[in-house]
């Protein structure tokens, strides 16, 4: 059976062959490092960790890029407001210091690290010459406005909305810059010019003036940087469609580059029914999720509905999972126990095997998956040494190609830091409680009681220090 996706672009699933015989090369959008990662970065990672090791387990070498997004209005914005109310990190600084928070993050679970992650910042070169040559081609203009700034000319370009099939005279105006200079509203800028409000750090020179890329450009740079003009699959979240696939498309296709043959889309997720947005307010974040629960229990659980499917979390969705795994180990343990010895991978069942190649159809995987573990218990009873042996091989087989081994190195660290992360988090909280009753003490001007409070953290080893906003604590 031949391997099978389904190309956003076509609507259709397709066959897949890889451009280049046994390699496959692989674009996945990262993320812009603003703020700390939720379940959705999770799923969207994830996703993709879970068709890179079915291809490598097909016999592929995989080149797979996971850029990173370290300069963006978000990223601006976020330090300034920081700033404002009294802090002192640099815009870059915590671009990089949430850029390690999504790298634990996927860690954590158990998510491979990409061949290679290009930040955006280190690849400004290559955007600029990919600007320069839309403006040779005639689909790209500075700004009528005199400034530094340079746009994407919608116009010029007949197959713009190919991707999520819109017509121009349909799209909504470009959000990503003011229509300052425009021909046209729904222009996007390539280019964006460097702003009085914003740091001299953030500005870049160009032959157009000083200024930053924008978000669309920076990917199409990368992309072909390493993975060159054309390559196999382009990949991210079903919300990047439109506009920043749609525009990625367009400007590289325009550039006279082949781009992605296939562009794959995973699905969001829904808590309580509604899709997750910060506006509303019902972000799941990484930190909390892995406090809950184990980091191979999460993992089995964001990797159980079909990639392009939304994923619903629920207040039982993780003590679900939880019971759906401990099978899994209940059955790996039995084997182990009966055997006198870890069991060894052996074939993929057929079942697994079309499932993965059917569009990566995981929950019909997993159905396989446990189907060996009923079988395997099965044997166990029947006192079947040959029949445990094959149902444990295909068991830790599938196990190792989904990247839910227990045994895995991976999943001790894992629980290790969990356990370092709730401890601090336990110690979070008692100190809270006692800086809470020290700063009563001090409202009702009872020093001794604040003092003696102070005395005991000090003791402790724990220092505080007194600020406007609050008072602050950590390790003496």
């Amino acid at each position: 059976m031949q391997q099978r996706i389904y190309d956003s672009r076509t609507q259709d699933v397709v066959d897949f062959v890889p451009r280049e015989a046994g390699r496959v090369g692989l674009y996945v959008c990262g993320p812009t490092v603003q703020s700390a990662p939720h379940i959705g970065h999770l799923r969207s990672a994830l996703v993709y960790d879970q068709m890179r090791r079915w291809f490598e387990a097909s016999g592929l070498e995989v080149s797979l890029i996971r850029n990173v997004t370290d300069i963006d209005d978000k990223i601006l914005d976020n330090a300034r407001i920081a700033r404002e109310a009294g802090g002192s990190e640099e815009w870059w600084a915590l671009a990089y210091r949430v850029e390690r928070d999504f790298t634990a993050a996927y860690d954590a679970i158990g998510v491979l690290p990409p061949t290679y992650e290009p930040r955006a910042t280190a690849n400004i070169r290559e955007m600029v010459e990919l600007i320069e040559l839309l403006i040779e081609r005639g689909h790209a203009y500075r700004a009528a406005d005199g400034s530094a700034s340079v746009y994407f000319d919608t116009a010029s370009w007949p197959e713009y909305g190919a991707l999520t099939r819109q017509r121009r005279e349909q799209m909504e105006d470009a959000a990503d810059s003011e229509p300052v200079g425009k021909r046209d509203p729904r222009d996007f800028a390539l280019w964006k010019a460097s702003r009085e409000s914003e740091p001299a750090t953030a500005s870049w020179p160009s032959p157009w003036g000083a200024g930053r890329p924008g978000w669309h450009i920076e990917c199409s740079a990368m992309a072909t940087r390493y993975l060159g003009t054309e390559f196999d699959i382009h990949g991210g979240g079903l919300d990047l469609r439109f506009p920043h696939h749609e525009n990625e498309l367009a400007q590289s296709s325009a550039a006279g580059h082949g781009f992605a043959r296939h562009w794959i889309h995973n699905g969001l997720v829904n808590t309580g029914g509604q899709k997750m947005s910060k506006s509303l307010g019902n972000s799941l974040f990484a930190h909390d999720l892995l406090a809950q629960t184990r980091p191979i229990v999460l993992r089995y659980f964001l990797g159980s509905a079909h990639y392009r499917s939304v994923l619903e979390f629920s207040e039982t969705s993780l003590t679900e999972a939880s019971a759906a795994f401990e099978r899994i180990e209940g059955f790996v343990a039995r084997a182990t126990e009966r055997s006198g010895a870890a069991p060894e991978p052996g074939a993929l069942p057929q079942a697994f095997v079309d499932a993965m190649l059917d569009d990566f159809a995981v929950p019909q995987a997993l159905a396989a998956l446990h189907e060996a573990v009923r079988a395997g218990n099965t044997a166990i009873d029947a006192d079947d040494a040959e029949g445990l042996r094959v149902r444990a091989g295909e068991v830790i087989a599938m196990l190792r190609v989904l990247g839910l081994d227990p045994a895995d190195p991976v999943w001790r660290a894992s629980a290790a830091a969990g356990a370092g992360a709730a401890a601090e988090g336990a110690l979070d909280a008692l100190v809270g409680a006692l800086i809470a009753q020290r700063a009563e003490a001090r409202a009702n001007k009872d020093f001794a009681t604040s003092d003696a409070i102070r005395d005991r953290l000090q003791a402790a080893g724990i220092a505080l220090e007194d600020r406007q906003n609050g008072t602050g604590w950590s390790l003496a």
